[in-house]
């Protein structure tokens, strides 16, 4: 093939991609093309995948009562209704996924802020878990205090209070993040106007829900509440649970503890867990039971 046959074969192909018409032209590339381009992927980022309620979100194409089974998902926070393409999961879905399981496993990793343990002026006390490696694998060694921590609750909580409530991490230092500044002040004024008596509330660094049975002997307390971080889902990493027991002691059975779930922002609101909780409180104290032996 003769050269100029081939340089006019490369210019009808670039003409027909619309691109520089001349070898010249291709060379300029038209820089303010390029920062337009630059500008228009800033300007347009596709929403914060982390943001979307998918109580909300519907993708199935052309569905069959798709009005009655979109109703349905408003009860329920389920990642049901995602449509497909092909036989996988859409883009957006999958990123929504993604970006959730990502929250979750820093939930896990993750330590809680010293600044913000400070800023609810909690002093803080550890397990006897070294790190978080040994708290993921030894469950046991995060239902126990060291013995630091167990001279400092001696030497700074109130002996023998009606009430004792600690905050602990948990599997999810998210959810303390997230709920502890409403929720503490919540169960605090709901009990204090009851003329309850509450005990110096801490925090329990990789703590097991069990370290409130050892808590509760030390503190010799008629009630005690745990807060702690519940273990993260694909739904919410924040989610937290409370733990109440009357007269705990070390060794007694799971079912002596009443629990209260779900405490995040689409769950029970932080603020509605504490007044509940209170109530709780109130009535484990009037009938001097908890867990299956409440009968609320």
């Amino acid at each position: 093939m003769e050269q100029n046959d081939l340089k006019k074969i490369i210019e009808q192909v670039l003409k027909e991609m619309q691109l520089c018409d001349t070898p010249s032209e291709e060379k300029k590339c038209d820089a303010t093309e390029a920062q337009q381009d630059t500008s228009k992927i800033e300007d347009g980022c596709i929403p914060d995948v982390t943001e979307v309620d998918i109580r909300e979100q519907y993708l199935v194409e052309n569905p069959q009562n798709g009005e009655v089974y979109y109703e349905l998902k408003q009860f329920a926070p389920c990642r049901l209704g995602i449509g497909k393409c092909g036989a996988r999961y859409k883009t957006d879905p999958m990123l929504q996924f993604k970006a959730a399981h990502s929250a979750a496993q820093d939930a896990v990793f993750n330590d809680v802020d010293e600044e913000f343990i400070d800023q609810m002026n909690l002093f803080k006390v550890q397990t006897q878990c070294e790190n978080k490696d040994i708290y993921l694998t030894r469950p046991d060694l995060g239902r126990r205090l060291n013995e630091e921590a167990v001279e400092v609750i001696k030497e700074k909580c109130k002996k023998n209070p009606t009430v004792q409530i600690y905050v602990s991490d948990g599997l999810s230092s998210a959810s303390v993040a997230a709920n502890v500044q409403d929720l503490l002040p919540a169960i605090m004024q709901g009990l204090q106007s009851q003329g309850i008596d509450v005990g110096t509330p801490f925090f329990v660094k990789y703590g097991r829900v069990g370290a409130m049975d050892q808590i509760s002997e030390l503190t010799n307390a008629d009630v005690t509440c745990a807060l702690i971080g519940e273990r993260p889902g694909l739904i919410t990493a924040e989610s937290m649970s409370a733990y109440i027991a009357y007269k705990a002691t070390m060794g007694m059975p799971e079912a002596r503890r009443t629990v209260v779930s779900n405490i995040h922002k689409a769950g029970t609101m932080p603020v509605e867990a504490g007044a509940h909780i209170a109530e709780i409180i109130k009535v484990m104290l009037e009938k001097k039971a908890s867990g299956t032996n409440l009968k609320l």
